[in-house]
């Protein structure tokens, strides 16, 4: 069993688990439905048991997990999650968006930050 993701007019309408006969029965002319990896995220596949990236990066699929809403670039086979803020740019390699300053390294489960887009800055949350 597998993730694929179903891609029309370059979105990601449908995400479900399912075998590659499973997707090729239901799969109609024109129908575009893609192997997405759980744990894939910009570019780097994350070995489940420890969140650590995996020895064999061959498991990497698309740069990204694959969500609803996600848009799908063919030239570079990547899926990249819906633009939250207007000042983020799309990295590239990652195919995830990134603040125009990053999040400040002192983030912890007790010092969390979220941005503002007003200010773009990163401010602290109140706990």
């Amino acid at each position: 069993m597998a993730h694929y993701a179903k891609v029309e007019d370059g979105i990601v309408t449908q995400v479900i688990v399912a075998d590659q006969d499973f997707i090729d029965s239901i799969s109609k002319e024109g129908d575009l439905w893609l192997q997405t990896s759980y744990n894939t995220r910009g570019g780097i596949h994350y070995d489940p048991s420890t969140k650590k990236p995996s020895e064999e990066q061959s498991k990497a699929l698309r740069k990204n997990y694959a969500g609803v809403g996600y848009s799908y670039d063919k030239e570079n086979d990547a899926f990249i999650p819906p633009k939250i803020y207007k000042s983020w740019t799309l990295n590239k390699e990652s195919f995830l968006w990134e603040p125009p300053t990053p999040i400040p390294d002192d983030e912890t489960p007790e010092n969390l930050y979220t941005w503002n887009e007003s200010t773009l800055k990163w401010e602290n949350v109140d706990i």
